[in-house]
């Protein structure tokens, strides 16, 4: 069963649609947020329980929950057939932290890409810590988990799609290069960046030219410098 704690994530799933079996409000809590919480969850026919804070530090094993917990269906991922389409998808490449991949998630929905690609091994999954980094992005953009990541780059090549891998020791500039009508942003894990097969898979290497003396930006970061580069050309 999926859990989602705080008020953001809970509010965006309940407008989304998302399916949920119960939501859970600490007693004492209230507030205008919490209150469009319990009418969303009233039209949507969602049961709300009043407990104590204590059961709810248990239920989401932390005291950061901002008074509200909602328990749900386990979130399914998306298949690769069904955001084929996109003009940006984003492909990570061992995000092992899941704020990080929380924080990517909410990057590329504000800048428009159409799905979030993880492998199923050695990558941080979809969890409420996850869901809380993205703050309701996670509501709205597909994710997609895949068995190998390099054998995913060589079908998104079939299906036309260009794919752009970011590194530090990239030929080109990210904003001195032209997106292809259909593109796929790679980016790489922590600490170690692409993985080679990965980057020999992809068709273009791109940097971010950094004038301090660190040689790389947090992932999420250089997500929203090139993402939004992209969104900037396509608008």
């Amino acid at each position: 069963m999926a859990l989602l704690s705080g008020i953001h994530p809970i509010t965006e799933a309940l407008r989304a649609g998302n399916p949920i079996e119960r939501i859970v409000i600490a007693q004492g809590a209230g507030g205008p947020r919490l209150q469009e919480i319990i009418d969303l969850a009233h039209r949507a026919n969602v049961p709300v329980r009043f407990e104590p804070r204590s059961s709810l530090d248990r239920l989401a094993s932390s005291s950061a929950h901002q008074g509200v917990v909602a328990l749900g269906a386990a979130r399914k991922y998306a298949d690769l057939d069904s955001v084929a389409s996109s003009e940006m998808l984003v492909v990570l490449d061992g995000v092992e932290d899941p704020h990080n991949l929380g924080a990517v998630i909410r990057t590329a929905h504000a800048a428009g890409a159409g799905a979030i690609i993880i492998p199923d091994r050695r990558a941080a999954g979809i969890t409420d810590v996850v869901a809380k980094a993205a703050a309701g992005a996670l509501e709205y953009l597909p994710v997609v988990r895949v068995t190998n990541i390099n054998r995913t780059l060589e079908d998104l090549k079939q299906r036309g799609m260009w794919i752009y891998g970011l590194d530090e020791r990239g030929t080109a500039a990210y904003d001195q290069i032209d997106y292809a009508a259909k593109s796929v942003l790679v980016l790489g894990g922590e600490g170690g960046g692409l993985h080679e097969q990965v980057r020999k898979n992809c068709d273009v290497l791109v940097r971010i030219p950094l004038a301090g003396k660190i040689s790389s930006l947090n992932v999420s970061v250089a997500a929203g410098v090139v993402l939004f580069e992209w969104k900037r050309r396509r608008s």
